[in-house]
């Protein structure tokens, strides 16, 4: 399980290395709120995809190895207590939006406002995606119970409004509209 203690040590070396770092996925919506509502067993964050190599050095210093290589999509490290960090590397284009490329080589977009995130964990302020784009990024597959955990986390504490599958019947009905 990542606990906040290693997140906080991951955002620390990132930058020290020169390399830019927004938080994603659970530990992303738990910042967002400013607390932690739930376990982990990863810690998901964007980084540039010409940072990747900064960040696989500067996570080897604290005893993470590559795990699992898909670049330029992502690629995972995990430490020999089975800590996990997976970077979803990103390539900026000249309007500050941001593309990723997926493995059958699509591109999913960042907009530019989705960078301009920023949460807390244990107190200590972090870089984060948006909620919109926590949002965006969680359509187009079968959601788990932590995706909806984390949505549901997002709409009732920040007001986000949530797409279909994470709305309930009832939302659907009374005509919530459908964006993020």
């Amino acid at each position: 399980m990542m606990q906040a203690r290693d997140v906080l040590r991951v955002v620390d070396s990132l930058p020290t290395a020169g390399a830019s770092i927004w938080l994603d996925g659970g530990w992303g919506a738990d910042a967002l709120v400013g607390e932690q509502t739930r376990e982990h067993d990863d810690l998901d964050c964007v980084i540039t995809l010409s940072d990747a190599r900064l960040a696989r050095d500067a996570l080897e210093n604290l005893g993470f190895t590559v795990a699992h290589d898909e670049r330029p999509t992502r690629f995972v490290v995990r430490d020999a207590a089975n800590r996990r960090v997976d970077f979803h590397a990103v390539t900026f284009d000249a309007g500050d939006g941001a593309t990723q490329q997926l493995q059958d080589g699509s591109l999913r977009p960042y907009p530019p406002a989705g960078f301009s995130g920023t949460g807390r964990i244990g107190g200590v302020h972090v870089p984060c995606l948006t909620a919109a784009v926590h949002v965006l990024h969680h359509l187009g597959y079968d959601p788990d119970e932590q995706d909806h955990h984390d949505m549901r986390l997002l709409a009732d504490r920040l007001g986000i409004e949530l797409r279909f599958p994470y709305r309930t019947a009832s939302e659907s009905r009374a005509g919530c509209r459908d964006r993020p």
